[in-house]
């Protein structure tokens, strides 16, 4: 991986609120990259492969994030409250600005993904197979047992005053 030392330290320097203040800057942009992938796939081939081409992406990208944040956080449990923990510290979620936990239910009120499509005129992303297979290969680094149920998200018509709604529990 190579010397990181003087990175770090140049990290270092900026203190822990500027820190903070960069990862998320760091973070948006990975968002946008993303969003700009998806509007050009979506723009040449189509809603529905661009879509495709999401969920597979994000599918692995949920399983290799749950396996570097157990590692970088020290993670060895398998239930849903270590799991949840992880998922905290997910780009995804960090990036949720209007976020709900209720224990082992997670929502997404004020999306901004969608609300800028919405801007854009591109109308509603239909992102509940991205989202499921990510949570659900994310859960499944933690235990096989962690079942991800989704309430509303979108194509779904939305019946409560937010976008998504997510919950992890075991499966029966």
């Amino acid at each position: 991986m190579g010397d990181r030392s003087e990175d770090k330290a140049l990290i270092e320097e900026l203190g822990q609120e500027k820190f903070a203040d960069l990862t998320y800057m760091h973070l948006r942009d990975m968002w946008a990259v993303d969003g700009l992938y998806y509007l050009g796939i979506e723009e040449r081939f189509g809603t529905e492969a661009a879509t495709e081409i999401d969920a597979d992406v994000w599918r692995v990208m949920g399983k290799i994030e749950a396996r570097k944040l157990k590692k970088l956080l020290d993670l060895t449990g398998d239930d849903i409250p270590t799991m949840i923990k992880a998922l905290r510290y997910s780009g995804w979620t960090m990036d949720l600005e209007d976020k709900e936990w209720e224990g082992a239910i997670l929502r997404n009120v004020e999306c901004r993904v969608q609300n800028t499509r919405k801007k854009g005129g591109q109308g509603v992303f239909p992102c509940k197979k991205v989202r499921w297979g990510f949570l659900k290969a994310f859960a499944k680094e933690f235990n096989e047992n962690i079942e991800v149920i989704c309430h509303q998200c979108p194509p779904d018509e939305l019946k409560k005053d937010l976008w998504c709604e997510w919950e992890f529990r075991m499966k029966e």
